[in-house]
Formats: C-alpha cells, structure tokens, sequence
C-alpha cells in the first residue's frame, strides 16, 4: 500500500489501512473502494491523507507501535474519562476523583506492555482516525511518542509510569474549556486564546489532590506549554523552572498538533515538523532532547511517495532506525516519470550517492 495525499486519490481506488473513530471503532475497512462522495465525506472529516492499495507497493506495510486492542482500549477511556470530567457540576477546578487515577494506571499498563515489545521502535504516524473530538486522539499520540523517548533516553520502569501519565493526562485541563472554544473551527480570537491557555492551570487543578496521580503528572499538565527562554504560559517559567518531564511532552505535544489531522488545518510531514521545531531549538526547546527526538521520528513515513535525487518517483518500504533519513525505498519511476515495468527496492542507507529530493505530493509536484 501507499500513502497519499487525498486530493491526489482517485475514486475507484481502495483503501489499503483502515480508518478509525474517535472511539477507535473502525469506521472504514481495507478494502472498501472509496467513491467521490466517501472521499469528500473524509476531506471534511480532517484526513488529507489515506493509505490507498497498489499493485507496485504489494507487501508493503506501515507497522503499528500499539495493538488495536491497546489503542481501542485507550480511545475508549479517554473519551469516558474526559467526558465525565466535562459533565462535572459547576465545572469545579478542586475535589478528589480517585477513578481517574485508577483507571489511566490501568490503561498506562496496556500502553506500556506494547511499547516494551519492541523498545527501538520509531515514532512514526498513527492510525488514520478522523477528528470528530480531536483530543482523545492527541493525547494518546502524545502518551506514546513520549514514552518511546523516555526509553531511549533511559527512564526506568516507574519514571516510564509517571511521564506516560503526565503526557496521557497534558491536556485533561481542555475538559473545563468552553466547547465553542475547544472545537472552533477556525483562527480563535485573542480573548478565545486567552480561554484556551487557561487549560494548562485547569489541569494542574484536576489533577494535583488525585489519590492515585503523582504530583509530578499535575506539573506536567501545567508546564507542558512552558518553553525555555520564558515565553510559554501560563507562568512564563525559564529552563531550570520546567520539569524534565513537561519539557519532554512539550516537544511532542508541539509535534503532534503539527502532523495531525485537524478540520481547519492542512498537517505538516514529520521532516516538515522537525525543521519547525528546530527553529526553536535552545529558545523554545532542549537541543538535546530534539536530538534524541529526531533521532526517533521516521521522518518519512512507510508508504509515503519521494522523489529522488536521480529524479526517479519511489515510495517508502522501511525504515532504517540507525539512519532515519535514509529508509529503504521502492523505485517506481524512471528519472522521466514513466512508470517501470518491474520496480526494485533500493536502500538509501547502502546508496549513499542517492538522496531524497522531496516528498511527492502528487501529479503537480512532478
């Protein structure tokens, strides 16, 4: 299969990964030939990209970092847990919850016991869901790409825990924020941005007196917004101030929004959120946590299309994880764009004279 660009999908082709909801049912099974309605009904529900079968890409597989038991799981208490939040009287910011605890440590369990599997795994994109409710799905992402870098960067057991909960939990403040807010599907006004920053307090609110939360996980969801030269909110904290762990989740919170699924919003590719986030790097972010990240992130995602430095059209197979930026290809072109009668793997790790130019984004872009 590959992965491509809707706009660039033709209808009558079929779909090659399914698609989820917010709750992780599957709304969409491989297979299902996707007409010009269900692709337009897609473009609207905020996917601009879909895994698509082809013959010249037959075997290839985007590996998934947690099981689909795991992830329906996840999704499914995420969005009971939050919900329940939302529907609190009065919408209080104090008072004990100990279910939330018990539950996401339940949860954390599952999360942890597959990312233990298979602990040199890359962060690469998740499952194709639509944005319905946005959150359940961001804090899930956020939760596992942040423990696969506490694995690389060496937390044990119980640190592994704690910062998965504090990343699973970032963003709990956004169940006290207006809906009209939280879902509006455009640029919010300066007194909207005002509202929504609020949720990093909220958080830390919610979270701080929990019977079965670490103190530590409340700080998460208050500094995950804090960045190292004092421009972040809600305290404007500097380097030293921010907990190790929040500086960890702000990262990949920020790499997240940018490679998500949003209605209002075309997402960045993971080379292309990387380079954004290193324009921050030592104001805004740890250079080396953005090290040890990029070195985790599979930049170029399996079944995505690139042009290569010869000019040949190729689509991504694998991913080498000592050389994340040279992947093992399938060279589907000639440098002319004709189309090759047998394509052939390539690994840019071994050729090292042939490069990736750019990703294709489709018929335009040649």
């Amino acid at each position: 299969m590959r992965m491509m660009p809707i706009s660039s999908i033709l209808p009558g082709m079929k779909l090659g990964k399914r698609i989820y909801s917010d709750e992780g049912i599957v709304l969409l099974a491989e297979g299902v030939e996707l007409t010009g309605n269900l692709l337009r009904r897609l473009s609207e529900k905020g996917i601009h990209y879909l895994y698509v079968q082809d013959p010249r890409t037959e075997g290839i597989e985007a590996p998934e970092l947690l099981s689909e038991e795991t992830s329906r799981r996840a999704l499914q208490t995420l969005r009971s847990v939050f919900r329940d939040l939302v529907d609190l009287p009065g919408k209080r910011h104090t008072g004990t919850y100990p279910y939330v605890g018990k539950t996401v440590r339940q949860l954390m369990h599952h999360v942890l016991d597959d990312l233990q599997r298979n602990r040199d795994a890359l962060i690469m994109l998740m499952n194709m869901h639509t944005v319905d409710h946005y959150l359940y799905m961001h804090s899930l992402n956020v939760c596992v790409y942040t423990v696969l870098l506490g694995m690389a960067h060496g937390y044990g057991s119980d640190e592994l825990m704690t910062i998965g909960l504090g990343a699973l939990l970032h963003d709990i403040g956004k169940t006290q924020i207006s809906m009209n807010v939280l879902m509006k599907p455009g640029r919010l006004t300066p007194e909207e941005y005002d509202e929504m920053k609020r949720h990093a307090e909220r958080g830390y609110y919610l979270l701080k007196d929990e019977p079965n939360i670490p103190l530590i996980v409340a700080h998460c969801a208050y500094q995950h917004h804090e960045r190292l030269n004092g421009t972040g909110y809600p305290r404007g904290l500097k380097s030293y101030e921010i907990h190790e762990y929040a500086k960890w989740i702000g990262i990949v919170d920020s790499y997240d929004a940018m490679t998500s699924h949003r209605i209002y919003k075309d997402p960045l590719l993971p080379h292309q959120a990387i380079e954004t986030l290193y324009a921050g790097s030592g104001t805004l972010y740890d250079t080396s946590m953005l090290k040890i990240f990029r070195d985790k992130v599979a930049i170029y995602p399996v079944g995505i299309s690139v042009i290569l430095s010869t000019g040949q059209t190729a689509i991504v197979v694998d991913i080498n994880s000592a050389s994340v930026h040279r992947p093992i290809v399938r060279v589907i072109t000639d440098e002319n764009g004709a189309d090759l009668k047998v394509p052939y793997d390539l690994d840019l790790s071994k050729h090292l004279s042939v490069m990736i130019s750019k990703i294709d984004a489709g018929p335009s872009d040649r």
